[in-house]
């Protein structure tokens, strides 16, 4: 009876399922979790870097305080480090605090936002929490078709998401089709270009998107410090936006929403080059041993630019509960419209042999 108090588009929406932490496995199967490899929520497998982690060791004192509220240091440092204004910036609990503000603060019921198939799961559950429709665009080889998003752009169209790389297919656009697109959306909507996993991406394959910012104000690039920069855990992401946009961001956005730990943290991230090249060399490295290990078994996967590999696999519910029962966690893609596919994260080389090893028992079994 209460459920009915809230809107219909609300009790429609199916929460956001993320990937089966090792405590849960663990208490469900009865197993050791130091034995329980996860490589399911594209994590580093590096963990939290060396200065970040100092970071947070001197920050514990001062626990009792309130987080600054503005995020005056890291927005300066983020500042510095990527040529922004600090007015540019909007800081957020995760990259998904970020997106849900980007649509509580411009979409309302009757306004649409367009999508591609087999993106980013928090798109369409952001529009659809604030009672907007959204557009999913038939994708072209597991990536974004942007001239059919362009084309799917209605009058009543406010946000077009882009995810580049993009989750869980791992595909990438290509940067002149990214202008192109910029230049022919209409300069009322706003384009979010999500960019969590643009830190694995060798240089000659990066966008500049940071630079287009100052040609379109109608862009808004998101980015994460939960993958290469390893803090996940503490939760932090941010937008850069044109100052009018990022104003409007700012004024619905919770005074608190990065603490005191993450704040620092991520200061200490963006000072880390070497943890940052070595992440990138352990996810380049591992991402040839899975997909040699695909290819030796006869098993297809998509080319990926993150930090993981989609691959496909028949009947990808059963190998997955195989794969749980022997203690190792990937996953299911049912939810993305990828019923025959997993997603499995690149670990440490000792995490995909034991991944790889599971595997070729299920191909044997």
């Amino acid at each position: 009876m209460l459920a009915e108090l809230a809107p219909h588009h609300i009790r429609a929406i199916a929460p956001y399922q993320p990937g089966k932490p090792i405590g849960e496995l663990a208490r469900e199967l009865g197993l050791d979790p130091a034995t329980i490899v996860k490589l399911a929520s594209n994590e580093n497998p590096l963990g939290i870097g060396p200065k970040a982690r100092a970071a947070v060791e001197r920050e514990l004192a001062e626990l009792a305080r309130y987080p600054d509220g503005s995020g005056y240091e890291l927005k300066a440092k983020i500042a510095r480090k990527f040529g922004v204004g600090e007015a540019q910036i909007v800081l957020g609990n995760g990259s998904n605090d970020v997106l849900d503000l980007i649509a509580r603060t411009f979409l309302t019921a009757g306004d649409s936002s367009v999508y591609s198939q087999y993106a980013f799961a928090v798109y369409p559950l952001a529009v659809q929490a604030m009672g907007a429709e959204g557009i999913a665009v038939r994708a072209v080889d597991y990536g974004h078709d942007l001239e059919a998003m362009r084309a799917a752009i209605r009058p009543d169209t406010k946000i077009v998401w882009i995810a580049n790389p993009n989750n869980p297919t791992g595909t990438l656009a290509r940067p002149g089709d990214l202008i192109e697109f910029l230049e022919l959306c209409p300069a009322h909507v706003l384009v979010v270009l999500d960019e969590a996993y643009t830190e694995y991406l060798p240089r000659e394959k990066r966008s500049d998107s940071i630079a287009w910012l100052r040609q379109f104000p109608n862009l808004i690039v998101v980015r994460t410090f939960s993958k290469a920069y390893g803090l996940a855990g503490l939760r932090v992401g941010m937008a850069l936006a044109s100052p009018e946009v990022a104003d409007l961001l700012n004024r619905l956005r919770q005074p608190f929403n990065v603490n005191s730990l993450a704040q620092a943290a991520a200061c200490a991230a963006l000072d880390d080059d070497a943890f940052l090249a070595e992440s990138v060399r352990v996810n380049l490295a591992g991402m040839a041993q899975l997909t040699a290990a695909f290819q030796r078994m006869g098993l297809s996967f998509i080319q990926s630019y993150g930090n993981f590999v989609t691959f496909h696999c028949g009947d990808a519910g059963l190998l997955n509960r195989f794969m749980l029962e022997r203690g190792v966690i990937v996953r299911p893609l049912a939810g993305y419209g990828l019923p025959n596919s997993l997603r499995v994260s690149i670990g440490l080389p000792e995490e995909n042999a034991r991944f790889i090893a599971v595997l070729e028992e299920a191909m044997d079994d």
